[in-house]
């Protein structure tokens, strides 16, 4: 088939439309059968292999976009030299279909690199207990989001390349390495800091995912971590976004850096006259009860004696941080409970020594022995 003779038959029969109308009707069109007919491709691939094969409509689903950008692509690469247009319609044309290929491969990239990252993570799963799999996922998270920013940056930079003032002007000002560069400097030094710092944790990994810390006197878990932030998940489900650099240059207090397993305190004030054994005994049983311990640590001991009271710190341990801190809860509740109702004797309690009214006070020292005296013979 000649096109030649095809477009003048077509130029004969349509010679009252504008060439530029028919040249970009052509462009539409072409684009039109290009989304149709991949509507069509996956439409009968769903239907031949979709419930079979659910890796396959996954794979379908996360290539939607740039699957339908290449087709188009395609349709106009097929289309454009025939469409009747002059330079003054081509040339823009073109250039933007030289830009959405750069964009189409920038954006393969950025999907590979996602469904790649997806596919490793699946051996990954558990990130609670699992130290390897926290490891994995911290390292690939962070790695992928540094090469998406690495891939968008090459992407755009390749785009503007393709115009002339664009390139101009960026040769111009970075041969100038003038006050302008100096500027552009300082301005992406916070951006620049933060992606050095996103590859330091990637490989030293003092934070990994779930990790619970204490930043800026706030207590939570790292639920992510970004190409230049970090997201903490406070107990109270509130979510503090801290920058990457943060955790490079000041102190932060990791609660499982090495082990997700935590020893809770609870301190507590009791009498003198308090039994300690009999606490420690029941302490031990209340504790070897619970389903939160994990069979590591329980302790009772006095730590600190004032002219009141005397203190007492029990220590037990849990898997995690949070089971630490229910844990530490039950434990007080119950310890509580226990002193009040079989040992109320070890409760604190004011002493005093009361003067009776018109009583001589030099005659106290030999009262109160003969109280004594008295005391130590009814007992």
């Amino acid at each position: 088939m000649n096109w030649q003779v095809v477009m003048a038959d077509v130029d004969k029969m349509f010679g009252w439309i504008p060439s530029w109308f028919i040249g970009l009707g052509l462009v539409v069109g072409a684009i039109m059968v290009a989304l149709s007919f991949y509507r069509f491709a996956v439409w009968l691939l769903n239907r031949a292999f979709g419930t079979r094969r659910p890796l396959l409509s996954v794979f379908i689903e996360r290539t939607s976009g740039p699957a339908q950008l290449a087709l188009c692509l395609a349709a106009v690469a097929l289309v454009l030299p025939l469409a009747p247009l002059d330079d003054a319609f081509r040339t823009p044309l073109t250039r933007l279909f030289v830009v959405a290929f750069i964009a189409l491969i920038g954006w393969i990239s950025t999907r590979i690199v996602d469904m790649s990252a997806a596919r490793y993570l699946q051996n990954f799963r558990d990130v609670t207990e699992n130290f390897i799999a926290r490891k994995h996922v911290t390292q690939i998270r962070v790695f992928k989001r540094v090469i998406d920013t690495i891939i968008v940056i090459i992407t755009v930079s390749a785009a503007l390349m393709t115009f002339d003032s664009v390139r101009q002007y960026g040769v111009s000002l970075f041969a100038s390495a003038g006050a302008a560069g100096i500027i552009v400097g300082l301005a992406s030094r916070p951006l620049l800091s933060n992606l050095i710092a996103g590859l330091q944790i990637a490989i030293t990994q003092p934070i990994r995912i779930e990790d619970a810390v204490i930043i800026e006197n706030e207590w939570g878990w790292v639920e992510d971590i970004a190409a230049t932030y970090v997201v903490i998940r406070l107990w109270d489900w509130r979510r503090m976004v801290v920058p990457l650099s943060y955790f490079i240059e000041k102190p932060f207090q990791n609660w499982t850096r090495d082990t997700a397993s935590l020893i809770g305190v609870i301190a507590l004030h009791v009498d003198y006259r308090a039994d300690v054994p009999r606490i420690r005994r029941w302490l031990e049983g209340a504790v070897k009860e619970s389903k939160l311990w994990d069979g590591a640590v329980v302790n009772l001991q006095v730590i600190d004696a004032d002219s009141r009271t005397i203190e007492l710190r029990a220590l037990v341990s849990a898997r995690n941080a949070p089971q630490s801190w229910d844990l530490r809860c039950e434990i007080r509740e119950k310890l509580i409970a226990f002193i009040r109702d079989e040992m109320p004797e070890a409760l604190p309690r004011e002493r005093a020594i009361l003067i009776p009214s018109g009583g001589d006070d030099d005659d106290f020292p030999r009262r109160a022995a003969s109280e004594k005296m008295r005391a130590s013979a009814h007992n």
